[in-house]
């Protein structure tokens, strides 16, 4: 809403303040418009200061545009300026997640950055994708896996990656591990896995299911070959060969695989890291039948330069076409990088296409 319909002179307006000081904290929150020249600005920015009185302020750069005012050409530039900025204290702002025992409250985290709370939150977020709640659980939860992996004790494990007692821990251990902490230290001792192989016109097709949901869905052309694979992924799990009542359900992904249109609706065993659990859900959200490149992807969840770490993630993914890394291609539109086989790639594409007609 235009904030000058209040009839306070603009020199008056707590907002000039901020104008007048160019305070980074403040961008984000309004944009003021000059009306002597029809362009308007961030809070901060480095432009020539106007006549208060021919000031109007606005709350998003949207309105600014739908009152006629265009941005200047000073904007692009400082723009450019507050992102490498910004960037830069959220990268603190993680060292500081990182380095603290205790997660640090909002308030001291958005202080250290300079920024106010809720302008420090936004742009925390729209940086990493995470809030720096959500952050810090997955850097704890990174650490339990990497301590855990190493041979550590559970309480070593525990408290070096911030839980400061055993109830908080094994309260989130299967959400951050995907089974017990003692069983996680085994290498998936005592994690129950069934397994079917089956056919589709895609070759051989291995389906895998844990307590939690579907943990695996492998492609190829040799059914030992894919044992053999979800043997190396669950090295000290009891896989147990599939009965009737699972072998429907690979026959419901095989049905998906053959009618992209029916939709593939199960409990998903997701286990990544968040960068690559923040790339997989991206790709979940791009329609069957449509693509994306790797760039649009990074631009996504908000890492505009991560491209080659979305290309890992996809390939790191062991659920095909329930995380259907098929439908990312290169920015000029070519088929690459298929775990499973470019030809796949392109086989699943043209049944998601024929489906949709």
């Amino acid at each position: 809403m235009n904030s000058t319909s209040n009839n306070l002179a603009p020199e008056l307006d707590p907002r000039w303040a901020a104008v007048l000081a160019r305070d980074p904290r403040a961008d984000g929150q309004f944009v003021y418009g000059v009306k002597t020249t029809g362009i308007y600005c961030h809070p901060s920015s480095l432009s020539r200061l106007p006549n208060p009185r021919n000031v109007e302020f606005f709350d998003t750069p949207e309105q600014a545009q739908a009152a006629g005012y265009r941005p200047s050409k000073r904007v692009a530039r400082d723009q450019t300026q507050v992102a490498a900025q910004q960037a830069a204290r959220v990268a603190a702002a993680c060292r500081q997640i990182e380095a603290a025992e205790e997660l640090p409250g909002l308030n001291e985290l958005a202080q250290s950055a300079g920024l106010s709370p809720f302008h420090f939150h936004r742009v925390f977020k729209a940086i990493t994708g995470l809030t720096p709640k959500g952050y810090a659980a997955a850097h704890r939860s990174r650490r339990v896996r990497e301590r855990l992996a190493d041979g550590g004790t559970i309480t070593d494990a525990l408290y070096d990656a911030g839980f400061n007692s055993n109830s908080r821990f094994y309260e989130a251990a299967d959400k951050v591990l995907g089974m017990k902490p003692a069983d996680y230290r085994a290498k998936g001792q005592n994690t129950d896995i069934r397994f079917a192989v089956g056919q589709c016109s895609l070759g051989a097709i291995l389906v895998a299911q844990s307590e939690r949901g579907v943990c695996a869905i492998l492609l190829g052309d040799d059914p030992d070959v894919l044992v053999r694979d979800l043997q190396d992924k669950f090295r000290r799990a009891n896989l147990i060969g599939a009965d009737r009542e699972f072998e429907q359900l690979i026959a419901q992904v095989v049905g998906f695989i053959e009618a992209p249109a029916l939709g593939l609706d199960l409990p998903l065993d997701l286990r990544g890291t968040a960068f690559q659990e923040r790339v997989w859900q991206a790709l979940r959200d791009i329609p069957a039948g449509s693509t994306a490149s790797y760039a649009e992807i990074a631009q996504r969840i908000g890492l505009p330069k991560a491209v080659r770490a979305v290309a890992q993630a996809c390939g790191a993914n062991s659920l095909a076409v329930a995380i259907p890394c098929h439908r990312v291609v290169r920015s000029d539109g070519a088929l690459s990088g298929y775990r499973w086989g470019v030809e796949r790639k392109r086989q699943l594409l043209a049944l998601e296409r024929s489906s949709a007609d």
